[in-house]
């Protein structure tokens, strides 16, 4: 069981940056995988970026934020975070913090069994 509570989205020109934080409640979070998902207006609900459980040894990402997006975790304080760099505007969506009970980041919302409620991040050209 984990509840999970999304923060740091907002405006933001292109080319800035920005740092989305992911609160999870409970005494086991180092036993989820996470990852971060977003859906733009008229879109589906897409990867963008995850992180294995424990130490978060195996991270992975979307091809359209390789190279801009760091996906880390710090257990201590049961927090997930996405490090945007040199935002577009095609990064404007709803970014969604996800958890799965496993050891791997998977790259599907069918494998997550827990989601937050999502935070707003809109990139003006």
């Amino acid at each position: 069981q984990v509840q999970l509570v999304e923060s740091g989205g907002g405006l933001a020109q292109a080319g800035a940056s920005l740092r989305l934080s992911c609160a999870a409640s409970g005494r086991t979070f180092s036993r989820y995988a996470m990852g971060w998902f977003r859906q733009a207006a008229g879109k589906e609900r897409d990867f963008v970026a995850g992180i294995s459980w424990s130490t978060g040894s195996t991270t992975d990402y979307a091809d359209s934020v390789k190279g801009r997006f760091i996906i880390s975790r710090d257990n201590a304080k049961n927090t997930l975070y996405l490090q945007m760099n040199s935002l577009k505007p095609e990064d404007t969506a709803v970014y969604y913090c996800a958890a799965r009970g496993g050891a791997r980041a998977l790259d599907s919302t069918a494998d997550y069994n827990y989601w937050g409620q999502g935070t707003q991040v809109t990139v003006s050209s």
